[in-house]
């Protein structure tokens, strides 16, 4: 995958890049570091990155950020924060992810600038269309199947995700109880690619495990 500087991320690269989107969580570190656990997922084939650390906020968030972000562009694939544009901002971030109940999408864009990356979570036709119509770059839809991560979020038919996917231009990426075993369903789905959190982050080998992921993903989606 080819190095993109902050602002150079084309459509096509963004979609390339959702292959194999991995979102942190800090629940499972246990003796290592998120920097550690990003970078094993990095040489794993993690295609993209997330920061989610709900519990992190100002400097605290920023100083993670900036350790994750290095490392995103060492490995040459986009680094987004969730949901707070301030941080991603202040660190020189590629964007942000943004939920429904996040920062709106279109304020989103308006305060990041045109050419940084916006993320939003859907779950309808009418949520994504709203947000592709806002400005956004790519969809996060699910969830998948049921997942601790974000037990509220629910789940998804297969024909609400695949009208989502037709309903809009802009990639889609799935999300939601993804792991080595629910892969295989997206086949089904028309997603462009998987968004992973304690698949990866939970593992106690987080490198071999990505790379696991990116193998089946590979023949699931046929990328």
């Amino acid at each position: 995958m080819p190095v993109r500087e902050r602002g150079k991320w084309s459509a096509e690269a963004i979609r390339c890049a959702l292959k194999l989107y991995a979102v942190t969580d800090n629940a499972w570190l246990g003796e290592r570091s998120l920097a550690q656990c990003v970078e094993a997922a990095l040489a794993g084939g993690a295609t993209f990155v997330q920061l989610r650390d709900k519990q992190a906020t100002g400097d605290a968030l920023r100083a993670e950020a900036e350790e994750l972000l290095a490392l995103c562009r060492a490995a040459g694939v986009p680094f987004v924060v969730n949901d707070d544009v301030e941080c991603a901002l202040a660190v020189g971030a590629d964007g942000v992810h943004v939920g429904q109940d996040d920062m709106a999408c279109e304020r989103a864009r308006a305060l990041l600038g045109p050419d940084a990356i916006v993320g939003v979570s859907t779950q309808t036709v009418e949520q994504a269309r709203a947000a592709e119509a806002a400005g956004a770059d790519y969809l996060g839809v699910g969830g998948v199947t049921g997942t601790a991560t974000k037990p509220e979020a629910g789940v998804l038919a297969a024909e609400e995700f695949r009208a989502i996917v037709a309903a809009v231009d802009i990639p889609v990426v799935a999300i939601g109880g993804v792991n080595a075993a629910t892969v295989p369903c997206l086949s089904e789905l028309d997603v462009d690619g998987a968004a992973v959190v304690s698949a990866i982050f939970a593992a106690d080998d987080i490198e071999a495990a990505t790379r696991e992921l990116s193998r089946i993903i590979d023949e699931t989606l046929s990328i």
